[in-house]
């Protein structure tokens, strides 16, 4: 029979692929979590995670356990609703996109955790996104709908995106006049392997084969390169403030973020509160998610 205990130290490395990360998170060093987790392959008699350069992965065996320590972390933390139901305290971890997360989330949180004390958030805002359905985070915002029966998914918001430059990359280039003349302009864009969501091949739905000169993973990134005069980009409007807008009555693209939480957790006090706070920002946000009137037709 194994320890419960190194279960759960064991469903920290799996989450954060090594183990000075399962560490951090746990509060004890990288050392004690290989002595728990080789505990609890000696006690199973299988190996369940492997290193590499790249960090710890599961084995066929790591990821079955790995699929049965989270129905019963699950478990545990419906028995400890049964006595607290309506306690708002404790943390989440929310995974969003890189744009969305910094942008419209972080500033507003400090008024979520002002009017809930008992709360902690950690924000994962970055390209690409963790998964509830793995339990890497509490709940996430995505740029689809995730596709689990073990998540809850629902709509959140739709934002709308558009082609922008600097007043100063204007002044020395001039603007296109049609969606076929901007492959005479340097364009701002993703680099094209590291595109994580096909909902952000936005060049490509403007117009096929128009490639980037300057490319980042980062819409930030991308966003500081359009700024500084590096060429044409589309960018969210709730990035845009201080840009120009380029083709406002050929190009408008519109996306819809997803809301998704594990279905064993959905109904903790803290995430409904969490959920319900997202919600009402994104309603709060409309003039900046959604500020422009759709093309004439």
């Amino acid at each position: 029979m194994f320890d419960w205990d190194d279960l759960r130290v064991f469903l920290a490395a799996a989450r954060a692929g090594s183990l000075a990360t399962a560490a951090q998170r746990l509060g004890v060093d990288a050392a004690t979590v290989g002595r728990r987790v080789a505990r609890l392959e000696t006690a199973l008699k299988s190996t369940l995670l492997v290193r590499s350069a790249a960090g710890l992965h599961l084995t066929a065996t790591g990821a079955q356990l790995l699929e049965r320590a989270l129905d019963a972390e699950s478990a545990m933390e419906a028995a400890g609703r049964v006595t607290q139901p309506d306690l708002v305290a404790g943390a989440v971890r929310i995974s969003a996109s890189e744009g969305f997360g910094g942008a419209v989330l972080a500033p507003a949180l400090p008024g979520l955790l002002a009017t809930h004390p008992g709360l902690n958030v950690e924000l994962a805002a970055s390209s690409g996104f963790l998964s509830p359905s793995r339990r890497e985070v509490d709940m996430a915002i995505t740029l689809s709908p995730a596709d689990s029966p073990r998540l809850i998914v629902e709509p959140l918001t739709t934002y709308q995106l558009a082609l922008y430059a600097s007043p100063q990359h204007l002044e020395q280039h001039g603007a296109p006049d049609s969606i076929d003349d901007l492959n005479r302009f340097d364009m701002v864009g993703y680099v094209d392997d590291l595109i994580y969501a096909p909902e952000l091949r936005y060049l490509e739905e403007i117009r096929p084969n128009l490639r980037p000169r300057l490319a980042s993973s980062s819409i930030r990134a991308q966003r500081d390169m359009v700024a500084a005069g590096g060429g044409i980009g589309v960018l969210p409007c709730f990035l845009a403030e201080g840009l120009t807008r380029i083709l406002p009555d050929q190009v408008l693209i519109e996306r819809r973020f997803w809301l998704s939480t594990h279905r064993e957790v959905h109904g903790a006090a803290r995430l409904k509160t969490v959920r319900r706070w997202i919600k009402s920002l994104c309603r709060d946000q409309t003039p900046r998610l959604t500020p422009l009137p759709g093309l004439s037709q």
